[in-house]
C-alpha cells in the first residue's frame, strides 16, 4: 500500500519523474532511507516512491546529494526494495542501519545464587529460543523464547541459579536470497566461557553454565619491558606429545607445566627465554570435513588426508578454551568431549604455573575469520552482519580461510574487545598476537589496545602485519610490535629453491644491501626507512610455525636437500654438519644483536626438521620435508629431544645469545649513538660496536661476513676484546688490533 499525500499550493513535488534510476539507497534505520537518483528533478511525489514490501511513505526531503525518506516502520527480519517513478527496484544496502546498531548490556549468561540472565545478539532473527539441557550430556531438554530489545539482543531471564545446566540457541530467520539461518541446529552461545563438543566436523557444541572459581595463588601477570621480549613461539601439545618429552600428560594444559619432564616448561626454563607464545588455545574446529568424501557442508576435501587441524587456526569460540587440551580431552570420533569443564581451571593452573616462573604467556588469537566447517555460531547467527561479503552476498576470503569476520562492525569489533578483556581478566594472559592482523580495521586494533591497556599497562600486542595488504607501519603508528618480516627475509630469503636467498647465504635478498643490515641491527626503524617508530615494536625473527623450518630452509638452500627426496635415515638427517651449523649461528648472532625483541620458533634452537612421519593415514608425502603442518598431529610436528642432543652445541649457542640478550641492555635498548659501525669494502661484512656506556656495561663487537669467497678484515676498537661466542673453532679467545674475518665466519667479542 502506498500513500500519495495531496498537494497543497506552493508544494515542491514535481510532475512523475522521467527516465530515473537509483545509484544508491541506504537503509539508515528502521524508518529512514537515503536514496541516491539520478534523472530526478526536484522531490517526487509519494505515490512515485514504492517500496517492495509495501511500506507508507511519511515525508521526502532533500539532504545532501539524494533524497532522505522516512517511512512506517520497517521489520527488521526484512530486506526491502524501491523503486522511484517505476525505475529498476534496488535493493536496499542494510550496511548503516547495521552499524547503527550497539547494545552494552551483558552478553553470553549471567549466572547468580538466585537468577540466570541470557544475552544473545542476534538483529536480523526472526526468533530466537534458548534450548536449556539439565547437564551437558543430557538428551532431553526444554525450550524458551527470548525477547527482542530495539538493539537487536534477545534476552531471557529466569529467577534461580542454572548452574551445572548447558545450554544453546535456535536462531530462525530469512530463508533463501543466500541466508545460513538454519533453526534445526542447535549453537552453543557465542560467548561461551566453555563448551562441550562432538567430535565430528559439525563440532555440534553446548555452553556449561558453570562458576569456574579459580585461586591464582598470589601470581599474577608478568611485566616485561617491551624492548626485552624473548618469545618461544609453541603448539601446545607438540612440547610435551613426543615420547622424548618424557611428560606425564602428553598434550595437555597440566601435562605443558609437569616438571618432571623434559618438554614443556622444563624447556623454557633450560632455554631461558622470558615469554612464551602459543599457538590458538580457543576452542577451535579440530576436525576438518571428510577425505576426498562428499558432506553437507558443500566441500570436497582433497587436501587433506588426515581430515584434521591441528594448529588451531580455525576459531569456534572466542571466549572459550581448547578442550581437546584438558586432562579429559580427546578426539574420539561421534563422542562428546569437554562436558566436565576441565579446560578452563587447567588452562588457568598453566598460566599460574608460567607465572610463577617468570614467564609471560601469549596467545596467538584470530579475529580475523572464524571455523569454516563446522557449526560456527557466528554464522548461524546473522552472517549479513559478522562477516564481510562480496556484491552477491558471497563471504571474502582474503584470509584465505573463506569466511571474512566483519570487524569494523560496532558489536563484531565489542566481541573482540570482550574477548580480549576475558582472557586478560579471567586467565591473566600477558599478551596477544593478532593473526593476519591487516584484515582487522585499525580503529578495533586501537580500541583493543586502549582497552587492555586499562586492565594491564604492560600488555603485549602484537600485529603479522599482513592479511589484505601489508602495514606494519600502521600498526607501529597506534602503538602495536609487528612481526619483522624484512628481517627475516633479509637473512635468511623468500623461498630456498629459488634464487631469492638472503644473506647467510652470501648474497643480498631483492633490494637489500648493506645499509639494511645496518637498518635491522638498529631495530628497523622508521628514521632509517624502516617500517617502527620505536625498537620496542619489532619483533625479529627466523622462523615460525608457517612455512619451512630455518633448519630445512638451509638443508633445501645448500642443496642438501631435494624437493620430493625420500629420508631414510631420520636421524642422520637431523644431525647438522659443519656447514649448516655455522649458517645458523652466523643468523642467530645477527638476530639477537639486533635491537628489538626476539622471537624463536619451537625446535630451531636445534635446527629441527619437519618431515612427514608414518601414520595409519596414507600420505604420499611420508619421508619429505614438509612446509605446512596445519593438519598433522603426529611425530611430523611433535618436538624431538633426541635431536636437540644431535646438535647441542647450537642448543648452547642460543643458550649463551638469549643469557647476553637479558643481561645486558646494551642488546635491547641502545639508541644510534650507542651504536658504531665500521664499514668494509665487502658489502657482505658487517662490524659494529655496541657501547654499553649510558647502561653502566661493558662494551662489545659483533664481526660477521656471509660472504663465500672473500675473507675481510676489521680492527678493533682500542683495548683488549674476549671472543664470547663464534660460529667457528680455533680462534684466539682473546683479540685486540687487527682481525681477519674468513667466509661465513661470525664472532661476538666483549671488551676486557
Amino acid at each position: 500500500m502506498f500513500a500519495e499525500r495531496p498537494h497543497s499550493e506552493g508544494h515542491p513535488f514535481s510532475h512523475s519523474p522521467v527516465s530515473v534510476s537509483i545509484v544508491s539507497a541506504d537503509q539508515l534505520s528502521l524508518t529512514t532511507v537515503f536514496v541516491r537518483v539520478q534523472g530526478l528533478h526536484g522531490l517526487p511525489e509519494f505515490g512515485h516512491i514504492q517500496f517492495l514490501p509495501g511500506l507508507q511513505v511519511v515525508s521526502v526531503s532533500q539532504a545532501y546529494d539524494g533524497l532522505m525518506i522516512e517511512t512506517s516502520p520497517m521489520r527488521w527480519d526484512e530486506v526491502y526494495r524501491i523503486s522511484i517513478g517505476g525505475c529498476e527496484p534496488r535493493l536496499l544496502n542494510q550496511d548503516p542501519w547495521l552499524d547503527s546498531l550497539f547494545s552494552e548490556k551483558p552478553l553470553g549468561y549471567e549466572l547468580t545464587d538466585t537468577y540466570t540472565r541470557f544475552g544473545v545478539f542476534a538483529p536480523r532473527a526472526t526468533e530466537v529460543r534458548l534450548v536449556l539441557f539439565a547437564d551437558a550430556s543430557s538428551e532431553n531438554y526444554t525450550e524458551h523464547t527470548m525477547n527482542r530489545d530495539e538493539e537487536g539482543v534477545w534476552e531471557l531471564f529466569f529467577p534461580e541459579s542454572l548452574d551445572g545446566y548447558a545450554y544453546g540457541y535456535r536462531v530462525f530467520g530469512r530463508q533463501g536470497d543466500g541466508e545460513w539461518f538454519n533453526p534445526e541446529v542447535i549453537i552453543a552461545d557465542p560467548y561461551s566461557p566453555a563448551v562441550t563438543t562432538m567430535n565430528t566436523f559439525h563440532h555440534q557444541a553446548r555452553t556449561l553454565i558453570r562458576r569456574f572459581d579459580f585461586d591464582w595463588k598470589d601470581t599474577n601477570p608478568v611485566a616485561i619491558p617491551r624492548n626485552e621480549l624473548i618469545i618461544y613461539e609453541a603448539h601446545l601439545r607438540n612440547m610435551t606429545v613426543h615420547p622424548s618429552a618424557g611428560c606425564s600428560a602428553p598434550g595437555t594444559y597440566l601435562g605443558f607445566v609437569d616438571d618432571s619432564q623434559r618438554g614443556g616448561l622444563p624447556h623454557l626454563k633450560h632455554m631461558g627465554v622470558n615469554a612464551v607464545e602459543f599457538l590458538p588455545l580457543m576452542e577451535f574446529g579440530n576436525i576438518e570435513t571428510p577425505y576426498q568424501k562428499q558432506s553437507d557442508t558443500g566441500v570436497f576435501n582433497t587436501w587433506n588426508p588426515y581430515a584434521r587441524n591441528h594448529w588451531g587456526y580455525m576459531t569456534s569460540y572466542f571466549f572459550a578454551p581448547e578442550s581437546y587440551y584438558a586432562s579429559d580431552g580427546h578426539l574420539n570420533p561421534g563422542q562428546r568431549t569437554g562436558a566436565s569443564g576441565r579446560q578452563v581451571s587447567e588452562m588457568k593452573e598453566m598460566v599460574r604455573r608460567l607465572h610463577s616462573e617468570g614467564l609471560a604467556v601469549i596467545m596467538d588469537v584470530v579475529y580475523n575469520h572464524v571455523s569454516q566447517y563446522d557449526y560456527n555460531p557466528l554464522k548461524l547467527i546473522d552472517k549479513k552482519y559478522y562477516f564481510r561479503l562480496d556484491s552477491h552476498g558471497n563471504p571474502l576470503s582474503e584470509s584465505g580461510c573463506g569466511n571474512d569476520l566483519k570487524t569494523e562492525r560496532p558489536m563484531t569489533r565489542r566481541l573482540i574487545i570482550d574477548s580480549v578483556r576475558h582472557w586478560m581478566t579471567e586467565y591473566h594472559i600477558d599478551g596477544f598476537r593478532f593473526d593476519l592482523a591487516q584484515l582487522i580495521d585499525k580503529e578495533t586494533c586501537a580500541q583493543v589496545l586502549a582497552e587492555a591497556r586499562k586492565i594491564n599497562p604492560a600488555v603485549i600486542m602484537i600485529a603479522e602485519p599482513w592479511g589484505g595488504g601489508y602495514d606494519p607501519n600502521g600498526f607501529s603508528d597506534i602503538g602495536w610490535a609487528g612481526w619483522n618480516d624484512q628481517i627475516r627475509n633479509g637473512l635468511k630469503g623468500f623461498h630456498p629453491q629459488d634464487d631469492v636467498k638472503g644473506y647467510v647465504f652470501g648474497r643480498f635478498f631483492h633490494h637489500n644491501d648493506y645499509f639494511s643490515l645496518v637498518r635491522y641491527i638498529r631495530g628497523s626503524l622508521r628514521v632509517d626507512g624502516g617500517p617502527f617508530h620505536k625498537a620496542e615494536h619489532t619483533i625479529n625473527y627466523l622462523e615460525s610455525h608457517d612455512d619451512h623450518t630455518f633448519g630445512d630452509f638451509i638443508r633445501i638452500g645448500i642443496g642438501k636437500y631435494r624437493h620430493g627426496q625420500k629420508i631414510d635415515n631420520l636421524e642422520e638427517h637431523a644431525r647438522l654438519n659443519e656447514h649448516e651449523l655455522k649458517l645458523h649461528k652466523l643468523a642467530a648472532l645477527f638476530l639477537f644483536s639486533a635491537q628489538g625483541n626476539v622471537m624463536i620458533h619451537s625446535g630451531q634452537e636445534y635446527g629441527r626438521s619437519q618431515v612427514v612421519a608414518p601414520t595409519s593415514i596414507h600420505d604420499p608425502q611420508v619421508g619429505e620435508i614438509s612446509s605446512n603442518s596445519y593438519d598433522k598431529d603426529n611425530d611430523t610436528s611433535y618436538i624431538n629431544f633426541e635431536h636437540a642432543d644431535l646438535n647441542q652445541s647450537l642448543v648452547d649457542f642460543y643458550r649463551q645469545l638469549i643469557r647476553l640478550k637479558k643481561t645486558f641492555r646494551v642488546f635491547t635498548a641502545a639508541s644510534h649513538r650507542d651504536i658504531n659501525f665500521f664499514p668494509s669494502l665487502n658489502s657482505l661484512a658487517l662490524f659494529f660496536e655496541l657501547v654499553g656506556t649510558a647502561f653502566d656495561e661493558p662494551n662489545f663487537f659483533v664481526a660477521m661476513n656471509s660472504n663465500h669467497r672473500h675473507p675481510s678484515e676489521c680492527f678493533l676498537p682500542e683495548g683488549k676484546w674476549q671472543v664470547l661466542l663464534a660460529n667457528v673453532d680455533g680462534y684466539k679467545p682473546v683479540q685486540s688490533g687487527r682481525m681477519v674475518i674468513h667466509q661465513g665466519e661470525a664472532f661476538l667479542l666483549m671488551k676486557l
